[in-house]
């Protein structure tokens, strides 16, 4: 059983920073792409980023290109997530998310529908 622990949320003034964290365990498959979404208040859970185990290769939904950052410590079993320059449009409760689709345009445009692996979620409040 995958099982994905997120932490790393918190309350951050606008222009400010955090770095999001994903451990994650289970995987019976060899490859799998791994990353974030986030739902904020009144939307629809979204795509972030995702980083391919295969490769390396990373998607970013083009609202955070620039400023957030995945990356992957194979090693510990990391998924992480840079976010510089946030912005109050950034508050939303994020979620570590898993799946073994290697497509990782549409996985983070519409993956919502089907993974089946998720974190508990983390809240990240962003103050203007």
């Amino acid at each position: 059983e995958v099982q994905l622990q997120a932490s790393g949320g918190g309350l951050v003034q606008a222009g400010g920073s955090l770095r999001l964290s994903c451990s994650y365990s289970g995987f019976t498959y060899d490859d799998y792409a791994i990353g974030w979404f986030r739902q904020a208040p009144g939307k629809e859970r979204e795509g972030v980023t995702l980083i391919s185990s295969a490769d390396g290769t990373t998607e970013y939904v083009d609202s955070v290109k620039g400023r957030f950052t995945i990356s992957r410590d194979k090693d510990k079993n990391m998924v992480y997530l840079q976010m510089n320059s946030l912005k109050p449009e950034d508050t939303a409760v994020y979620y570590c998310a898993s799946d073994p689709n290697l497509d990782l345009r549409r996985l983070l445009r519409y993956g919502r529908h089907w993974i089946v692996s998720w974190g508990q979620g983390t809240l990240v409040t962003v103050s203007s």
